[in-house]
């Protein structure tokens, strides 16, 4: 739900100063015109009705020399979490200078927007609808034309809105979530760092509403006695409780995610996307939150931004520029340059799988960091993106105490790893509640092992010392283990990410039951 690093910020920021345009201006809504650096298309400011009587802060571009009487495709792109109207400026002009009306706006509740924070909760999603209405009153937009489009905050309420809204004929969704829960509470385990730089963005640049304040206190304070009020709350701002609407609308949807991003980690998209019916296309490429459409927020050479134009031309300009011909998923492994094409998600790991057994028993102490962890929120899957250093840890050095340790064999051939790992093992408690995290390391000849994947697991209510299966799938990835290299599971009990729920004094068991083996199940590419 975010564009809220300083990186991002300086983005759209330097995005307004390329095109003459200084911050105050972006919210002050000037009644004349601004022309663009390059005086093509126009972009003037304003306050826009939104629902419930509410101001919201905007920008309309369109087209230079826009014709008298005639009707051009509307995108509405609202804002990411965080940041003002000014966010997309850059590609905004890009897409008037290509005949589109763009009108972008400040999200409720952010910056001077009115209204409070709802988290994509219904008043966003009237939003979107009336701002429609207003370009459709106020601007030469074709009503039977309409794209939503943006990065993360936007990307959950556009997709949402396209549920609601069947006027809205094509989506492009960025780094966004279409299962809230599954996102930022996957394994029944809180994602810690999230949920907190999410709610300290919300105080810096927003109001939060009252229902969000609570949620938020209830999150971070383990409120177990508000788990199910919780669920709801988000299955109510999930696309994916929505799907069937979505697809009785028929809107061309685009999907794009970063496999490193540590708020919506890719796996809920990737269902997300399994379900749609109709024109659709998922992409996954190297980074973290928001990181692959970055540079594009600044109006530079972007492959995210170049699809997401392809896709608005195709399915609101009619063009055949051949993306609704090419494979529809698309993937970049974190290892090397280059796209994969594949007809469907399912077929990413159509080299089939490899099971790697975790025959011997682990027996850990927890609340002790073992160093295995799954990095900085928004810094290590950048690093990894970047300069290829995603986070490592020295194998042969965790302390087995802390931390169980399984190792594969050394591969005589490259393993490209691609898809969702798999987890299955049977654990054993000393205390009904408890938490671990499961790390799969690439190790090369000198023990030192650079993260593939992680994941998270909590447990309440089992009875100590009684052994229950568990299952667990770590965050998608596509990853190249070289030859020479090994694969390891790593489980420990802490990792600054999640919050952790392990008693004092509890440790944890791992077997391999003979009547039910523990493994990990590895998804490979075809040689």
């Amino acid at each position: 739900m975010q564009r809220t690093t300083t990186a991002a910020v300086l983005a759209t920021l330097l995005a307004a100063a390329a095109l003459g345009l200084a911050p105050h201006q972006a919210q002050a809504a000037p009644p004349t015109p601004v022309a663009a650096a390059d005086a093509s298309s126009q972009v003037r400011f304003h306050d826009i009705p939104g629902s419930g009587g509410i101001t919201l802060k905007g920008n309309v571009f369109t087209p230079a020399g826009a014709e008298s009487g005639r009707k051009y495709p509307l995108i509405v792109l609202p804002t990411s979490w965080g940041l003002p109207q000014i966010e997309y400026i850059a590609q905004a002009k890009k897409l008037a200078d290509s005949g589109y009306i763009v009108v972008s706006y400040t999200s409720r509740g952010f910056w001077l927007s009115g209204g409070n924070i709802e988290v994509a909760g219904p008043p966003d999603i009237a939003d979107v609808s009336a701002v429609i209405d207003w370009a459709l009153a106020n601007s030469p937009a074709d009503a039977d034309r309409i794209g939503l489009g943006g990065v993360s905050y936007a990307a959950g309420i556009t997709l949402l809105a396209s549920a609601h809204d069947p006027r809205v004929k094509a989506v492009v969704a960025m780094s966004g979530w279409a299962d809230l829960i599954e996102s930022i509470y996957s394994g029944r385990t809180q994602h810690l760092q999230a949920a907190a730089m999410l709610g300290a963005a919300g105080y810096l640049t927003g109001r939060p509403g009252p229902e969000f304040k609570t949620l938020l206190g209830n999150f971070l304070g383990s409120r177990l006695d508000q788990e199910e009020q919780m669920i709801e709350w988000g299955r109510k701002r999930s696309a994916s409780e929505q799907v069937d609407r979505i697809n009785a609308n028929g809107a061309a949807i685009m999907l794009g995610n970063a496999w490193g991003d540590t708020i919506f980690p890719p796996n809920q998209y990737a269902k997300f996307y399994e379900r749609l019916t109709g024109p659709k296309r998922l992409e996954f490429r190297p980074g973290d939150h928001a990181t692959a459409e970055g540079t594009g927020l600044l109006g530079l050479p972007n492959d995210t931004w170049t699809n997401a134009h392809r896709w608005f031309d195709r399915y609101l300009k009619g063009e055949r520029n051949g993306i609704d011909t090419e494979a529809p998923v698309q993937i970049k492994s974190r290892s090397d340059d280059g796209y994969e094409g594949y007809a469907d998600w399912k077929s990413v790991g159509s080299g089939g799988t490899e099971k790697l057994a975790l025959s011997d028993s682990e027996h850990l102490f927890a609340n002790v960091d073992s160093g295995a962890n799954g990095g900085i929120l928004l810094l290590s899957s950048a690093l990894d993106q970047f300069v290829k250093a995603p986070p490592i840890a020295s194998i042969p050095l965790l302390p087995r105490a802390f931390a169980g340790v399984w190792q594969s064999e050394r591969y005589d051939r490259a393993r490209r790893v691609r898809g969702t790992v798999k987890l299955h093992t049977t654990l054993t408690p000393t205390k009904a509640d408890g938490t671990f995290v499961a790390y799969l390391y690439d190790v090369g000849p000198l023990g030192i092992g650079k993260l593939v994947s992680n994941a998270p697991y909590t447990f309440h209510g089992k009875d100590p010392g009684k052994a229950f299966g568990v299952d667990l799938e770590l965050f998608s990835t596509a990853y190249d283990v070289p030859a020479g290299h090994r694969l390891a599971l790593v489980v420990d009990t802490v990792d600054p990410l999640y919050i952790e729920h392990n008693p004092a004094g509890a440790q944890l068991t791992f077997s391999s039951p003979r009547t039910d083996p523990s493994y990990v199940s590895v998804p490979l590419r075809e040689q």
